[in-house]
């Protein structure tokens, strides 16, 4: 360690991602990427885009893509907030909103990357415990608390709360944030987008990586009242002007605009994930209810580990966590149905 590092670095685990790794045949189930390309309109308007505007600096107000945004969920530029992927979106979230005097509230299986932020920015968190169910159960939150943040469905395990526990949530801390992380909603959740009209407490992050499958592009937005979106635009003119290029807002407002693409391969994702399930149980997997493009799996008589080391033996990656309670389960992202039936066949030869 550098003696030159500030002590907050000193302090820090970084979040680790899913691997990227180059392997002859891989079938790549790790990172909960979507199996199907961006949409057509998306590419064209992308390449149209990489001309030679691209030697002046991007609208640093995203404009015209926070108007697309609007567009698609029946909202006013005002309400919305749009960054460098919802993983920027959520730095920024936390940096501006979660921070007080009281602790923040979040599951204490989620998505990884939260206890990082609270590390980087020196946030109090008190992590609760999801139930015996692997579930969010909104009751647990009903206590002192400075902001609550949810996963929706949530990470690693899909499972999505229904809408009204969401609102309960909301009414119960009417003086508090609730952030509602949306990565996965288009595979069969609800978005709490619907609740936006209602509740000036409630923020909404969702991304264009999963089922817009612009993975690569790294585009994120946030939904919000007014005020809440205006403490993200100075948090993010405090850091960073011009966080989203030309290329990237062209992509983006084309991949929003063409909504019956992102429904068809959603649906695609979702008719496998079921076919996947009842593959993976009738081999005797325990297959939680996911709502999201991956599902999160454990065999009662089989190591996870073990079982994600073979399969990538196999060229087959999947995501196993080392967390306490999960230690057991992998992460397994639908595939097309092609690579979905080499995961079975792999998995037929391995536990034979």
């Amino acid at each position: 360690m550098s003696k030159f590092w500030s002590k907050v670095v000193h302090g820090l685990t970084p979040y680790t991602p899913g691997e990227q790794v180059q392997m002859p045949g891989l079938v790549k189930l790790n990172t909960n990427e979507n199996p199907y390309g961006p949409s057509p309109k998306a590419i064209a308007a992308m390449q149209e885009a990489a001309g030679d505007s691209l030697r002046k600096y991007s609208d640093p107000s995203n404009t015209v893509l926070k108007d697309a945004v609007a567009r698609r969920f029946g909202l006013t530029r005002e309400q919305v907030f749009v960054g460098n992927s919802s993983d920027e979106v959520l730095a920024h979230t936390f940096h501006a909103l979660l921070k007080h005097d009281l602790p923040l509230l979040t599951p204490d299986i989620s998505y990884s990357f939260y206890p990082t932020y609270c590390s980087l920015y020196g946030i109090d968190a008190v992590y609760v415990p999801l139930n015996e169910r692997f579930e969010i159960d909104v009751a647990d939150y009903a206590q002192p608390c400075g902001a609550i943040i949810l996963a929706n469905p949530n990470a690693p395990t899909g499972i999505a709360l229904p809408l009204a526990q969401i609102e309960a949530l909301l009414v119960a801390h009417p003086d508090q944030v609730v952030v509602i992380d949306e990565a996965y909603v288009d595979f069969g959740a609800q978005s709490a987008a619907a609740l936006l009209g209602r509740y000036d407490n409630l923020l909404v992050i969702q991304t264009l990586s999963k089922s817009r499958s612009l993975a690569g592009l790294r585009v994120g937005f946030a939904l919000g009242h007014p005020d809440l979106i205006a403490g993200l635009e100075r948090v993010k003119n405090s850091f960073n002007c011009y966080p989203l290029g030309q290329v990237q807002q062209a992509g983006a407002v084309a991949a929003l605009d063409d909504v019956a693409y992102m429904e068809q391969t959603s649906q695609a994702i979702i008719a496998s994930r079921a076919w996947l399930t009842a593959q993976m149980q009738a081999l005797g997997f325990d297959v939680l209810p996911s709502q999201a493009n991956f599902i999160f799996t454990r065999h009662p008589r089989h190591d996870g580990a073990q079982l994600a080391a073979a399969l990538r033996e196999r060229a087959i990656l999947v995501r196993h966590f080392k967390a306490a309670r999960i230690d057991q389960f992998l992460r397994v992202t639908i595939g097309t149905d092609e690579e979905c039936a080499k995961l079975v066949d792999a998995l037929k030869a391995i536990l034979s």
